[in-house]
């Protein structure tokens, strides 16, 4: 059976990104990201953990599995980073701004972000610094003043995420910005530390529910921020 791609525009920020279009076809799948799906005309519908969910605003929170019901949905996807928006905030934070791509840029881009533990933030950027190559915990731990255990406690508790998956999910999101600024697909995972473009396609398949070779081309990007 042939599976619809997704189309329209991807606004990618530092910490969140939208997509304006249409819904293609997706996997039940659960990501890190917070996420908000906008209708731009009659309500979506979803299936949230296995259960049908329909609305103008639905808010998926970070690592619930989800599934757009049908291909072909007009909406407009928020895909927010946990540490720099909480999921309620965020909410209330698209409720009454419409559907207009610039004025929710621009909205999400003042919102203020959360101060992060000064030893998580130097472990992260460390991971970031590191994505092309092999990021080591006991590095991060090092990097961090921390021990390992100290880390991957640091990790659980204001992360939500161990140091493994998060590592993962960062090279997912430099291996997508990569591949949409036009890399072919070897070249961005290996850019981002994927060991093969095999290995990236199944992390996306596994985290978004799409295949990358069949969506990617059809999403026009614009960095932001």
């Amino acid at each position: 059976m042939t599976e619809s791609p997704w189309q329209g525009a991807l606004w990618l920020a530092r910490d969140f990104c939208l997509i304006d279009g249409a819904s293609g076809d997706a996997r039940p799948h659960a990501h890190y990201a917070h996420q908000v799906l906008l209708a731009r005309q009659a309500p979506l519908q979803l299936l949230v953990e296995g259960e049908p969910v329909s609305g103008q605003a639905v808010l998926v929170e970070s690592m619930r599995e989800h599934a757009l019901a049908l291909p072909g949905q007009a909406l407009l996807a928020v895909y927010a980073e946990p540490l720099a928006f909480a999921p309620q905030a965020l909410l209330a934070l698209l409720a009454d701004a419409g559907t207009d791509l610039h004025a929710l840029a621009a909205r999400l881009l003042a919102a203020p972000r959360p101060a992060l533990d000064a030893r998580l933030q130097r472990a992260l950027d460390e991971v970031d610094e590191l994505l092309a190559d092999k990021v080591s915990a006991q590095a991060l731990a090092s990097r961090a003043c921390l021990s390992l255990s100290q880390l991957e406690r640091l990790f659980g508790e204001q992360v939500g995420l161990s140091v493994r998956r998060l590592v993962l999910w960062r090279r997912l999101r430099l291996a997508l910005r990569l591949a949409l600024e036009g890399q072919p697909l070897t070249q961005a995972a290996h850019g981002a530390g994927f060991a093969d473009a095999a290995h990236f396609s199944r992390t996306m398949r596994t985290t978004f529910g799409i295949r990358a070779d069949l969506n990617l081309g059809n999403l026009q990007l614009r960095l932001i921020g």
